[in-house]
């Protein structure tokens, strides 16, 4: 599964050891050392993935990731500061898929590398292909792709992963903790992760973000899909 990356880092000592890695395992990478170069690179070519950190030069990693988003559904790997959950969470709900904590284990980094792409290209979408039908709602897991009353919707391969899922599962209760193993596959990790991809799911597909009827919040659970259909 080899793949364009940009590695974007203002540390070249860091961008190097991860480029290593990631060639190693096949991959093409390109590293920049600020925020404007890796913008007008991936906007001029845009890679399979961006492995970016938050804090860099002329423009930071937040406000690359939230241009890019608006032009491309590239696959994002935030790399953040140790504790910083509020970095974290932000980083999440600009469009980041996947985020690593600093200082991080190179390895533990490109195996999230390979996640994100297997993700990005429906190679692990739990249930295989199919398309899921929820009045105007229309998955296409196959294809990879998300309608909502006929028009597509972007979406990041996490959500699309975390939409198949409960969509599979309907009226199912789950904790953030099983959604976290479930369709991130982390035995531990960040619930505000799920808290976040959810949040972003509803200002997506829902109405009402504010009073969701897909994806309702089970109080002292976690969260479940609730069909249309059924309800009328």
């Amino acid at each position: 599964m080899n793949a364009r990356i940009l590695v974007v880092d203002d540390d070249p000592t860091v961008a190097e050891v991860v480029a290593r890695y990631l060639e190693r395992d096949g991959h093409e990478v390109e590293c920049v050392g600020d925020g404007a170069e890796a913008l007008r690179r991936a906007l001029a070519r845009p890679p399979d993935l961006m492995v970016l950190d938050l804090m860099l030069p002329k423009i930071d990693g937040l406000q690359v990731c939230r241009k890019l988003r608006e032009r491309w559904p590239v696959p994002v790997i935030m790399l953040t500061a140790l504790g910083e959950e509020i970095d974290r969470v932000v980083g999440l709900e600009t469009g980041a898929d996947d985020y690593v904590t600093k200082p991080f284990s190179p390895r533990e980094l490109a195996l999230r590398v390979q996640s994100v792409l297997r993700r990005a290209r429906g190679a692990s979408v739990p249930g295989g292909t199919g398309v899921l039908r929820d009045a105007d709602l229309v998955v296409d897991v196959g294809a990879h792709e998300v309608r909502l009353g006929g028009a597509e919707v972007m979406l990041t391969a996490r959500e699309f992963d975390l939409l198949a899922y409960l969509m599979r599962n309907p009226r199912q209760a789950f904790s953030r903790s099983a959604l976290l193993d479930q369709v991130w596959g982390w035995s531990f990790g960040d619930s505000s992760t799920v808290t976040v991809h959810v949040r972003r799911l509803r200002e997506k597909i829902e109405p009402d973000p504010t009073e969701p009827r897909r994806i309702v919040t089970v109080w002292g659970v976690g969260y479940r899909f609730e069909p249309l259909e059924a309800g009328g």
